[in-house]
């Protein structure tokens, strides 16, 4: 098999699992600010500098995304204890909430279908994910 051939059924396998496994979405919420909730929660000590960087915009118009997830009470700003003058944005817990939601299998489908299968096969599954997990990390080093 070719490297191509494993992107693609990687990729078909990956929307069938999410398009079957998903949490309903109830909030309506776009995906570039998933996608803010999603760096701030894996990048500790995040600033809206960073975000800027991560998201290829200035600097104004992150502060500007920023602004708009505090009015929604998604994120909030916090002084680094270490150095007051910095300001990092972190999430509140109904910003890690609605991110799980938009970002995680539904824990109930899931647990349904993974005790359908054989412990050794659920056991595989855990460790190919594990896998790709930690060579993304290392390639990629988010």
């Amino acid at each position: 098999m070719t490297i191509e051939k494993a992107i693609t059924h990687i990729n078909e396998n990956w929307t069938d699992i999410y398009h079957h496994l998903h949490y309903v979405h109830q909030e309506n919420i776009s995906h570039q600010a998933i996608r803010i909730l999603q760096r701030i929660e894996k990048k500790s000590k995040t600033k809206i500098g960073d975000l800027a960087a991560y998201l290829q915009v200035s600097h104004n118009t992150a502060s500007e995304h920023i602004k708009r997830l505090i009015a929604k009470e998604l994120v909030s700003k916090q002084r680094s204890p270490k150095d007051e003058r910095q300001v990092l944005v972190v999430l509140t817990e109904k910003g890690t909430n609605i991110l799980h939601r938009h970002t995680r299998l539904d824990t109930e489908k899931l647990k349904k279908l993974l005790e359908s299968m054989e412990v050794s096969e659920v056991k595989a599954i855990e460790k190919a994910f594990s896998l790709l997990s930690e060579e993304a990390k290392n390639v990629f080093n988010s």
